[in-house]
């Protein structure tokens, strides 16, 4: 009876929680339901260019302004990406058309760009800009039309539709600048099923924007604001003369079609991906190097080592067996503590936080916990789990720390809490300093910084202090054999053992493991793309993972045949190797890819205004390399110890019978 009585509270818990399972949505993506003629704010988040890699808010530029400009509350990954959303005075409502309508019109007059205003709009036009406008938390989009076959007959062609986050703010034409003052708006809605007695409900599902320019004199405007649109292409666009005064109105106009696509689908038109071959291709690449590795690896160990661990293991002459070269000369100084063991635990404290962060990010977004349209989740969400990660990442560094002879495990608890954090800080707060001097909303605003050093100096430092107590407490790690009083003399290595050159050769089958990955990243960072499949993502990382273990091992199985002990700093070091590479590729894409116009860098060296941008756009790859260099480091560690830590383990008991024998009388 009283068996039934405990689990009775737990039985109704788990029943109220299944009951409740069916009105669950995740925090900020609700479906919201309108009615005819209900209001349908439109909203701006920024200015973006691939080019300038420098996002502004959207009244950066003389747009029209509503009576009151009112900005939403972000949150941290809103922030740190730059958006600054807010109201504009586009008036839309619900399945309500309108042809033509003019914004900021006072009594029939157009507006004034000044010629500092139409200097700086002129300047964002030749920039590439794109504007990002979003309505019921969908953003805009301009649909493409590509023609797959322009040669053949017109009944033939194929028609290719993609469509491209935003629209430009407008085109060069001959030498020419052309503002897009003309927005036609075409939403789809969804309706949704209701009863007879009860008012029809709708749901927005797309939202899509033709940009037009058109020029005063071909805009005719009334006192309503209400304007009328040039028929046909007798147009002329609105030219933008940065020498001068500009007169033009700013017009819109709004079109509703009913859509068969469900709300919860409405995000699939911006994630669809059209090329998941090549996603497929990158995973049997990465798969083809890690088989190619266990090959290597099995090897070394099968063939090689099974064979020298059972010549150690015969009884029957134990003499010839003792005739040793090669790995089994170093025995006793293979586990000898490194220099700087404080530094080197710590940069593996971090690496172990940064490894956590990151799997725990990705396996929640394949999962679609993070999804696009819970804006700043992904960055949010990657920040907070830095920080409680510090308990796990200071545990580890605290025991490493304790194997390696330390005691002064307050300062390496502070050390491991403030290295590599510190150094991500410094760059980042550079690299402020030049967008700051720009006025770019892609600054970190004072308050935000102070809230980032609140969270590293209130949550990540006192859980790395935590960590690192108990980890220093903890029994250290027990190695197999003892360590020799006088270290062994290490013999002259060859060209292929130099540090610079493993490290080189090491990287390179991981990073060709994760390249083609790396690039639909490198396209969402500096592209303003939607990033998506971290299915993929997931399995490149686990295979990342498994490769830089395996050729950890092997790495360290050569060096230690070398009759080189010193495999600590060497051997974390290896994983700098695929994280060069990255910094390589990152530089390469940023310079051919990103800045592709053929007077990118005669205009950038040639101006001190725009030295920042490509000092700011080198560090940034930076920022890519370091968590891959600390990251990998651990993976690493861990291979190695546990390969030297096996084969010596075999190896000792041999070793102390010998000791035995040369004791006895």
């Amino acid at each position: 009876m009283a068996t039934a009585m405990d689990w009775l509270p737990w039985s109704l818990l788990l029943f109220s929680l299944m009951c409740e399972t069916s009105a669950f949505y995740v925090p900020g993506v609700a479906p919201i339901n309108f009615h005819q003629n209900d209001p349908v704010e439109i909203k701006a988040v920024k200015l973006t260019s691939s080019r300038t890699q420098l996002p502004y808010e959207y009244y950066s530029l003389p747009f029209c302004q509503p009576s009151k400009i009112t900005y939403k509350a972000e949150n941290l990954g809103e922030v740190l990406r730059g958006d600054r959303i807010v109201n504009t005075p586009f008036q839309v409502l619900m399945n309500s058309e309108k042809k033509c309508e003019v914004l900021c019109s006072q009594s029939n007059k157009p507006v004034t760009l000044t010629v500092e205003q139409s200097r700086l709009v002129a300047e964002r036009i030749t920039e590439d800009y794109y504007v990002h406008l979003i309505a019921d938390n969908l953003p805009v989009a301009t649909r493409l039309e590509l023609y797959s076959n322009r040669d053949s007959d017109d009944k033939k062609k194929e028609k290719d539709v993609q469509f491209e986050h935003g629209y430009r703010l407008g085109f060069t034409d001959v030498n020419k600048i052309y503002l897009h003052n003309h927005l036609s708006f075409i939403l789809y809605y969804h309706r949704e099923d209701m009863e007879e007695d009860q008012e029809h409900t709708y749901r927005v599902v797309r939202f899509e924007v033709i940009p037009q320019s058109i020029r005063l004199e071909d805009l005719k405007a009334d006192e309503k604001s209400s304007c009328t649109l040039p028929e046909g292409t007798n147009s002329s666009p609105q030219e933008i003369d940065p020498t001068k005064e500009n007169q033009l109105y700013f017009t819109y106009s709004v079109h509703w079609e009913e859509s068969d696509i469900k709300w919860a689908s409405r995000w699939d038109t911006y994630l669809t991906m059209s090329d998941v071959q090549i996603h497929w291709f990158s995973i049997i690449n990465s798969v083809v190097v890690v088989f190619f590795l266990s090959g290597i690896l099995s090897m070394i160990i099968i063939r090689t080592l099974r064979k020298d661990i059972a010549n150690y293991n015969k009884e029957d002459d134990i003499e010839d067996t003792m005739e040793e070269s090669g790995w089994k000369l170093v025995h006793g100084d293979v586990f000898r503590p490194p220099q700087y063991p404080m530094i080197l635990s710590s940069l593996l404290g971090s690496g172990i936080q940064l490894f956590c962060m990151i799997l725990i990010v990705i396996f929640v977004a394949m999962l679609g916990m993070l999804s696009p349209s819970s804006r700043g989740a992904l960055m949010t969400t990657a920040c907070f789990l830095f920080m409680f990660m510090g308990v796990f990442g200071g545990f580890s560094a605290g025991r490493l720390y304790r194997t390696l002879k330390g005691h002064r495990w307050k300062k390496g608890a502070f050390c491991t809490a403030t290295l590599y954090p510190g150094v991500v800080f410094g760059i980042c707060f550079v690299l402020n300093c030049f967008i700051w001097g720009k006025h770019s909303s892609g600054a970190v605003p004072f308050p935000t910084m102070v809230a980032l050093l609140c969270m590293w100096f209130g949550i990540s430092l006192p859980l790395v202090y935590l960590g690192y107590y108990f980890g220093f407490r903890k029994q250290p790690y027990d190695n197999p054999v003892r360590t020799n009083q006088i270290p062994r003399q290490i013999p002259e290595q060859r060209w292929y053992m130099n540090r610079f050159v493993g490290i080189l050769m090491a990287g390179i089958l991981p990073f060709g493991a994760m390249f083609i990955e790396l690039f639909f990243i490198f396209s969402a960072i500096w592209e303003n793309q939607f990033y998506y499949l971290f299915g993929f993502l997931f399995l490149v990382f686990i295979i990342l993972v498994v490769s830089c273990s395996q050729i950890s091992i092997v790495m360290v199985y050569f060096q230690l045949c070398a009759e080189d002990y010193r495999w600590w700093w060497r051997n974390f070091l290896v994983s700098g190797g695929s994280a060069f590479y990255v910094l390589v590729y990152a530089i390469f894409y940023f310079v051919n890819k990103v800045s592709s116009s053929s007077h990118k860098y005669c205009s950038i060296l040639q101006s001190k205004e725009r030295m920042g941008k490509f000092f700011a756009g080198i560090l940034e790859p930076s920022l890519l390399c370091d968590p891959t260099e600390v990251m990998c480091g651990p993976i690493i560690r861990g291979s190695q110890a546990y390969l030297t830590t096996a084969t010596h383990r075999a190896h000792c008991p041999q070793r102390e019978a010998w000791a035995r024998i040369q004791m006895s009388p």
